[in-house]
């Protein structure tokens, strides 16, 4: 890991920071519902990308569409029927992970995938009182302000100096058969787990073991989850540090989202600096983003919602990778399915 700020790196520190904060403090001031979609969605567009140009936007724009026509079309009707809608759940996140495997869409298939994952989670206690169409408007919502902020923030704070472009990584098709079955049947089962039992409130750790799934592969995924476990850790205990300085002011916008700023802004140094991927400081800017989103109300702290999270966090990571795993070797044991890292 880089120890030096370039110039870059700074404008995108404070593009993170001020598209969570926007996106935050926006939805809380207009009283929008499911917040966590306009705090998280300026976290992952800005940080996950460090440029914006027509074929991201352009992904990004599909991955407004697809969660949302998924969520409603088949859950919305088949979502009483758990043995049919659970194949069609599987067919859907394979294509997303086809996409991602290729490497051409890769963001359309993530984006999709955490829109579609969260949407889910909520759609699946409709009968709770949820609403589904108010799910899907505010997602959709949330992604365009998200792209709104991302272009008034890249005017804002541009870049300095050109960025020089990621290789691209040559894949054969046996491995990525491998990593499209690997991904769907762990994406699978995390929906039939969370469909099965009553955790409304584990979104994140939901989250998590998609999240997880991102470098399409065992060895990436271990080290993924030990990044996201740490991030976790890190990201809870510092929103409790936030909210015990807050304390009554919680409640108040502008110190909440001065908070969400200072915050954002100081683990962005250590996301930009390990090279802007899904690492340990991009597990905390999304704890951040979900904690804040979700869970800080004037009616309800996040001292609860922090030490929950982490702990639900770490017991999906730990079951996904033993069943990444138990996938992996299974996989290899075939030639037409066998990962490249396969040694």
């Amino acid at each position: 890991m880089n120890s030096q700020l370039s110039r870059n790196d700074v404008q995108q520190m404070l593009r993170i920071a001020s598209g969570a904060t926007l996106g935050f403090a926006i939805s809380k001031a207009l009283d929008w519902p499911n917040p966590i979609f306009f705090t998280l969605y300026p976290i992952l567009l800005l940080g996950l990308v460090a440029v914006l140009n027509g074929h991201i936007i352009r992904q990004f724009l599909a991955a407004t569409i697809f969660p949302a026509a998924a969520v409603l079309v088949v859950y919305g009707l088949f979502g009483s029927h758990p043995l049919l809608i659970t194949p069609l759940i599987a067919i859907t996140f394979a294509f997303l992970f086809w996409q991602m495997s290729k490497g051409t869409l890769y963001l359309f298939g993530a984006f999709s995938l955490v829109g579609l994952s969260l949407q889910l989670h909520f759609a699946s206690y409709s009968s709770d009182g949820i609403d589904i169409y108010a799910l899907v408007i505010s997602n959709i919502g949330a992604i365009l302000l998200a792209l709104i902020i991302a272009f008034a923030l890249h005017i804002v704070f541009p870049d300095e100096e050109p960025r020089t472009p990621l290789p691209k990584a040559a894949k054969d098709k046996a491995s990525i058969r491998h990593e499209v079955i690997l991904c769907t049947t762990v994406a699978t089962l995390s929906f039939a787990v969370f469909q099965t039992f009553d955790l409304v409130d584990s979104i994140s750790a939901q989250a998590a073991s998609v999240l997880i799934l991102f470098p399409l592969c065992w060895k990436g995924a271990t080290l993924s989850g030990w990044q996201r476990a740490l991030g976790t850790l890190i990201g809870c205990n510092l929103a409790l540090l936030a909210q015990l300085i807050l304390l009554n002011y919680s409640d108040t916008l502008f110190f909440a989202s001065f908070s969400l700023w200072i915050l954002v802004f100081f683990i962005s140094r250590q996301h930009v600096l390990s090279g802007g991927g899904a690492g340990t400081g991009f597990g905390v800017l999304t704890t951040f983003g979900i904690l804040y989103g979700q869970s800080l109300s004037p009616q309800q702290d996040i001292i609860y919602s922090a030490l929950y999270r982490f702990s639900s966090v770490v017991v999906a990571i730990a079951l996904s990778l033993c069943v990444i795993y138990v996938v992996h070797s299974l996989l290899n044991k075939f030639q037409p399915t066998r990962h490249h890292t396969f040694t």
